[in-house]
């Protein structure tokens, strides 16, 4: 117990840092056990959502219990090789996530206004 009061007592986390790992770059084929033996060594976790869409696969959301775990999870896995793939271990970013998904909806919008309209984006 003294040594987890110490490892969280006077360190002071970046504000990215996050209990909510975003995960780029798994093998298609990969399985929440092997998931949770990738990531279990590193804390507690509570949870593991793996991308099963065509545009979410090979992607994961891991979410630990605790923060410092999360962090040494992502300063242990980054560049890790699982399946000759190497992983890219992210802090979950609301922000940006919600931009990405916000400009892909304006450029459907755009698309729909344009074909609405009878405009066209090809140069003449």
């Amino acid at each position: 117990m003294a040594a987890i009061s110490l490892r969280k007592g006077n360190t002071r986390l970046p504000p990215e840092v996050n209990r909510v790992l975003y995960v780029r770059n798994l093998p298609f084929n990969i399985t929440s056990e092997e998931m949770y033996d990738i990531f279990g060594k590193y804390g507690a976790i509570r949870q593991i959502r793996i991308g099963t869409n065509k545009d979410t696969r090979g992607t994961a959301f891991v979410v630990y219990e605790d923060i410092y775990d999360a962090k040494t999870a992502v300063d242990h896995l980054s560049g890790f090789n699982v399946a000759n793939r190497y992983l890219i271990v992210l802090y979950y970013q609301q922000a940006k996530m919600s931009k990405k998904f916000d400009q892909k909806k304006k450029e459907d919008e755009i698309a729909k206004m344009q074909e609405k309209y009878g405009v066209s984006t090809k140069d003449k």
